[in-house]
């Protein structure tokens, strides 16, 4: 081992061929620990090549989709969906009742109050809800030790309030989400080269909590983000299984529940479960990463994969409802839990607002529960008792409705791409929301923020990422706004853009970074993948 000392005094140990390149906190040892660092570097070595791999694979299938082709369930693995034998394993400690999780970052005020919010689950963020700023990707790991040691409580001097845990018996099941596999960490390298932000969070999470939670009887949980194929779900299992072998760790103990929020993963849930089998807690239906990647696959289709204004598009319409349908029926099918989308409504002052809002949470959570999820989302500890009273009406006493296999459910190719058969209308209403929100996001994810309330609503990365991207398709697919019957052009963009930041607190000069990231990734020619890799660039 060589030695890395930072100017303030902190010493890390370094395994041969590994760099950090951010100043190290006081704290920071405590994630990079030997175990963790050596990890990194294994998992670095054994599969960051195919990592590449997979991401040019990607695009490979984006270029073909944009010169016309289609998606569609994989003949190469038809013996799988064929086989009704197999199944994935039994639901791991903690992860049998999942009927309401909550979502967020891992900044020690949500830690807290997430664990605390009588949720079954909290998905800790480390991805859409967090920004990959150094002083986040390693002090949330941190924040989460200290939660499971118990060492979290804190006082806000300002206000006097005391945060404290609740008994471990009270406390949500911690599932932490690591970034996707396109992000990189750019203050680790291995070999001289970035390293996989995947990798990094996962390997500091399972050799650090991951290990005090399996001591409490529970496991290292994982929520995977943003894949795209089955070879993406098999990249993960082999790091599951090289990191279990590492620590001394039982082969099955680390779990993940997979997001289905892209529409080529759409097509191979069974497969993506079948490479996880040992390791999977199921699939979750997302929304807006799933629609943002319905517009970056087909966004120079034309009007046959154009959308409406984003609020207008709901679970419910036909290519959404064909998406989730299929979820649960492939999970139950499989034994694996299908958990439902977020409610990202956050209570406010207003009881008007609050009754409308409270309302159609209820009902579109009694939607899931009656169509057979076991669990969703909310992004607020005030929306938890209302989603679990929506899911306990249908589960009762029973943990979740695995047993049922929603075997009336036939879901074809052609209703997963029925984009077509979307209603609704582009507005320049709709244009402006998806401007600022955009904006504002953005302002505040550079500035270390990755979850944001905006108009009401917890905005994260999935939501700025559909916003931008449907500004890009109406303007390259010169689309008409049916309120002015004004076109969507670059001018017009440009000018909404000033519109929208004016009347912002601090004015155009105080989001002069955030608007020229949003115009750079809304307006460009070429259509950039990810807005969050263009931003990261601008991050120390």
């Amino acid at each position: 081992m060589q030695r890395f000392a930072e100017q303030g005094g902190t010493v890390v140990e370094l395994p041969d061929g590994l760099t950090i390149t951010a100043e190290i906190g006081e704290r920071d040892t405590e994630v990079l620990t030997p175990a963790a660092l050596d990890l990194i570097v294994t998992l670095q070595r054994e599969l960051g090549a195919r990592r590449l791999e997979l991401l040019e694979a990607r695009q490979r299938r984006r270029q073909a989709l944009a010169d016309g082709g289609t998606l569609d369930f994989l003949p190469e693995t038809a013996h799988i969906r064929a086989d009704d034998s197999w199944k994935v394993a039994e639901p791991a400690p903690g992860l049998v009742d999942r009927r309401v999780e909550i979502t967020g970052p891992t900044d020690r005020k949500m830690t807290v109050n997430a664990l605390n919010s009588c949720a079954k689950c909290w998905l800790a963020d480390q991805e859409d809800a967090n920004t990959p700023q150094w002083s986040s990707v390693v002090g949330g790991q941190l924040n989460l030790l200290d939660a499971i040691n118990r060492t979290i409580d804190f006082t806000i001097e300002e206000t006097g309030k005391r945060y404290e845990l609740k008994p471990d018996d009270e406390l949500a099941t911690i599932i932490m989400r690591p970034r996707g596999w396109h992000m990189s960490e750019k203050h680790i390298l291995v070999d001289g080269e970035q390293t996989s932000g995947s990798l990094v969070d996962f390997a500091l999470y399972v050799a650090t909590a991951g290990l005090r939670q399996i001591e409490k009887g529970l496991g290292p949980y994982f929520y995977l983000p943003k894949m795209e194929s089955h070879l993406e779900a098999r990249l993960w299992n082999d790091a599951f299984v090289l990191a279990q072998d590492a620590l001394g760790i039982p082969r099955g103990t680390i779990r993940a529940t997979v997001l289905i929020e892209t529409i080529p993963a759409a097509f191979e849930m069974e497969e993506i479960l079948y490479e996880l089998r040992e390791h999977s807690a199921g699939l979750n239906a997302g929304r807006w990463d799933y629609l943002f990647s319905v517009v970056k696959n087909f966004r120079t289709r034309g009007a046959e994969f154009l959308l409406p204004d984003r609020n207008q598009i709901t679970m419910t319409v036909p290519f959404m409802r064909a998406y989730t349908e299929l979820l649960v029926s492939t999970c139950h099918q499989r034994g694996a839990h299908a958990i439902g989308g977020m409610a990202a409504f956050i209570p406010s002052k207003d009881a008007e607002a609050n009754e409308q809002a409270y309302a159609k949470v209820s009902a579109d959570k009694a939607r899931e529960a009656g169509d057979g999820f076991d669990g969703s989302w909310v992004a607020h500890p005030g929306m938890v008792a209302t989603c679990k009273e929506a899911f306990t009406a249908v589960l009762g006493d029973r943990p979740n409705q695995i047993d049922r296999k929603r075997e009336d459910v036939r879901v074809t190719a052609a209703d997963l791409l029925s984009v077509d058969k979307t209603p609704g209308t582009v507005t320049e209403a709709g244009l402006r929301n998806n401007v600022s929100v955009g904006i504002q996001y953005l302002q505040a994810w550079l500035g270390g923020l990755g979850a944001v309330a905006i108009f009401g609503l917890m905005e994260d990365a999935a939501t700025a990422e559909i916003s931008r991207s449907q500004v890009w398709q109406w303007l390259h697919n010169g689309v008409v706004l049916a309120d002015t019957g004004e076109k969507v052009t670059r001018e017009l963009v440009d000018r909404i853009v000033e519109e929208e930041v004016a009347k912002l607190p601090g004015g155009a000069a105080a989001f002069d970074e955030a608007r020229t990231t949003f115009q750079e990734v809304a307006v460009a020619d070429e259509y950039i993948d990810f807005l969050t890799t263009a931003a990261y660039e601008r991050m120390d």
